[in-house]
Order: structure tokens, then C-alpha cells, then sequence
């Protein structure tokens, strides 16, 4: 690498600092996210009816979340106001749920 090239990349401190104000000024969506990974591995275990029911508590983790921090704190779970912001979420929580109550367990429960 050239030195100009070196000058460009950053130190492994200034790295680590970047990504904990990454993580602690997006913690809220970063949440969500895994609670979305756990559902989409279940889901591609072929545990249907829980991936799906798991989709729906994580956006209505997302909703609450929205509904109670500030616009600064909740970062990029803010989409519009924060009450269109909760109705929407709300709305898909409720019908994921009721989605994952319909879905026949195939022995998987």
C-alpha cells in the first residue's frame, strides 16, 4: 500500500469508535434486526408458524420502540410521525400474528 493509501484508512480505535456510536445511536433498529434474523432462521428451518409469529413480535418491538423514544433516540425506525409511524407497525404486528395463528403446524407446533 502506498503511503497516501495508509493515511486514507482508519486505526483499529478510530474503527471500534466508529462502530460504538453506530451501535448506540441505532440500537433500537439493530434490535429489531435480530429479532428478524431469529424468525427468517426459524422460518428457514421450516418452522413456520414460529419464524412467522417471531416476525410479528419484531415489528411490534418496533412499534413500541417508536411509540415511547424520542425521534433523535428511535434513529431509523423513524419513517413519518411517529403516530403513522405506530399505526402502521401496529397494523402489522396484528396481522402477522393472526397470520401465524392460521398457518397449519405440519407436526412442528
Amino acid at each position: 500500500m502506498t503511503a497516501r493509501a495508509e493515511r486514507w484508512l482508519p486505526t483499529r480505535a478510530e474503527a471500534v469508535a466508529f462502530i460504538g456510536r453506530v451501535v448506540r445511536s441505532q440500537w433500537p433498529i439493530l434490535g429489531v434486526g435480530v429479532i428478524f434474523v431469529v424468525a427468517f432462521v426459524l422460518v428457514a428451518a421450516e418452522f413456520w408458524r414460529r419464524g412467522s409469529l417471531l416476525i410479528g413480535i419484531a415489528v411490534g418491538v418496533a412499534a413500541a420502540l417508536r411509540l415511547v423514544l424520542s425521534e433523535d433516540r428511535a434513529g431509523l425506525l423513524v419513517v413519518r410521525s411517529r403516530g403513522v409511524d405506530f399505526a402502521t407497525m401496529t397494523t402489522v404486528c396484528v396481522a402477522m400474528v393472526y397470520i401465524a395463528s392460521t398457518i397449519d403446524p405440519l407436526g412442528t407446533s
